[in-house]
């Protein structure tokens, strides 16, 4: 991959060009998942060495916050059942797309001017009643696999990704390379940028500092460069702490993102990677089983989900 960066058009053909539509049939909503074969299932629960379990969620977001501002709500209540007995029952919900819940997008969350994933238009893809293409119940199974972890300021020997230098596609190819691992297909690729060290070392909480003038708020993440490199790792699902490098230089509404509706591919959100990077960099290993479990809800545009890698 060229050490460069793309011009806009090389970024729209990234996701026009070298899209999987129609790659499991013109009428498939699982995309990338059809990857995840028994046999890939099966050789991911081989990678276990030590039996070590991660979780890869933040706390259910509760709390207000700037880059929360919807906060999830949690309701309890205690019921007497006679004179000395009863129980404590609760009510939880969540608006869980943004930057603080841990969730998975899933494949009608969003579109381009082509449309969604498959070429499905958006004014076909849903109703009041949910998302009738695409939507997250097509992964009911779960996504179960082997997930590879690029360590981002590991690589770079800085503790996190910053505004001025985006993570870009051939600095992925690196990674891979120095850390000694393969991307293979239906992998979870992974990619670490240091979220938590950013918000802890003083600057606007992830996510929240805003454009002058502008509408969407800045965050340091992932280029669009980056889009090359996630479609020929040929992986099913993106896992990431930091999200897309905004704003993207491009004036596009999607740019890494767009994997979604051009590769089929999934993209698991502000997941909480740093435990995860501590526990590679002790065992010294990359690649371990992932385990993503959806809620089963029909005409669901994602879900809230906790994945667990066990090394």
């Amino acid at each position: 991959m060229e050490r460069r960066v793309p011009t806009k058009d090389e970024v729209l053909a990234y996701l026009k060009e070298d899209r999987n539509w129609g790659r499991w049939g013109d009428d498939d909503q699982v995309g990338a998942v059809n990857m995840v074969t028994p046999e890939k299932r099966l050789a991911a629960a081989r990678s276990v060495k030590s039996g070590r379990a991660v979780c890869l969620s933040r706390e259910f977001p509760k709390t207000p916050a700037p880059n929360n501002p919807t906060p999830a709500l949690h309701f309890m209540k205690r019921v007497a059942r006679g004179e000395h007995d009863g129980y404590y029952g609760d009510f939880y919900g969540i608006s869980y797309h943004g930057t603080a819940t841990t969730h998975l997008d899933a494949l009608c969350h969003v579109w381009n001017e082509d449309g969604l994933w498959n070429g499905r238009h958006p004014d076909d893809a849903a109703n009041m009643d949910g998302a009738t293409w695409g939507s997250i119940e097509h992964w009911k199974e779960g996504i179960i696999t082997r997930g590879v972890l690029l360590d981002v300021p590991k690589h770079r020997g800085e503790p996190y990704v910053t505004m001025d230098k985006p993570v870009h596609g051939w600095e992925l190819e690196d990674i891979v390379k120095e850390q000694g691992v393969t991307m293979e297909p239906g992998d979870a690729l992974i990619v670490y940028s240091g979220r938590e060290k950013w918000n802890e070392d003083g600057n606007p909480l992830w996510g929240t500092a805003q454009v002058p003038g502008g509408e969407l708020p800045t965050r340091p993440g992932l280029h669009a460069s980056c889009l090359k490199f996630i479609r020929e790792s040929d992986c099913c699902l993106l896992v990431w702490d930091m999200m897309d490098f905004t704003p993207n230089g491009y004036d596009l509404a999607w740019s890494v993102h767009g994997s979604i509706f051009a590769y089929g591919i999934g993209l698991l959100d502000n997941a909480l990677l740093q435990p995860l990077a501590e526990a590679c960099f002790e065992e010294d290993r990359y690649e371990f089983m992932l385990t993503v479990n959806p809620l089963r809800v029909v005409g669901g545009t994602g879900s809230p989900v906790n994945p667990i890698a066990i090394l």
